[in-house]
């Protein structure tokens, strides 16, 4: 059972997804207590492979409230926990071929914090146009079917 907790909706619009993988995450316990309370920000967060490990920078997870001076800090460089042979073949990727690894979304999974990382190529801005002018278009054509057939039933 998966409960997502936030997602990062400008990750889809700014970047062509090609794949998806899932992290663990090194969290202190007020962060998990936040992180429950959904107060995570995703936007402009990214990875990045440093020496072999996942690190996850940019995430901002706010204080926790009744946490004292053991609160963490919100936008610490976070480690994310992958198989080895899946953080070699995504160094390879992202030096080789210029993608960027990006967090789409934070969820519980059977308790345990999980990332959602997508391998994402970044658009360009007519690439934007066109997919907001495609989205117009299928709401357009989705509007017209519901008249339509609202037409015939009354």
């Amino acid at each position: 059972m998966e409960k997502v907790i936030s997602t990062n909706r400008k990750a889809r619009h700014d970047f062509r997804i090609e794949e998806t993988y899932e992290a663990g995450i090194v969290l202190t316990g007020t962060e998990v207590k936040s992180i429950r309370n959904a107060r995570v920000n995703l936007k402009d967060s990214y990875a990045k492979v440093e020496g072999g490990e996942l690190f996850l920078y940019n995430m901002h997870v706010s204080p926790y409230d009744p946490g004292n001076r053991y609160n963490h800090e919100p936008l610490r460089t976070r480690k994310l926990l992958m198989h080895k042979s899946e953080i070699g073949r995504l160094a390879g990727k992202v030096k080789e071929k210029g993608y960027a690894l990006i967090p789409l979304k934070v969820y519980f999974r059977e308790g345990l914090v999980k990332i959602e990382l997508g391998l994402a190529r970044g658009k360009k801005k007519y690439d934007k146009r066109r997919d907001i002018a495609e989205r117009d278009h299928k709401r357009e054509i989705e509007r017209e079917f519901k008249e339509k057939k609202l037409g015939k039933i009354g």
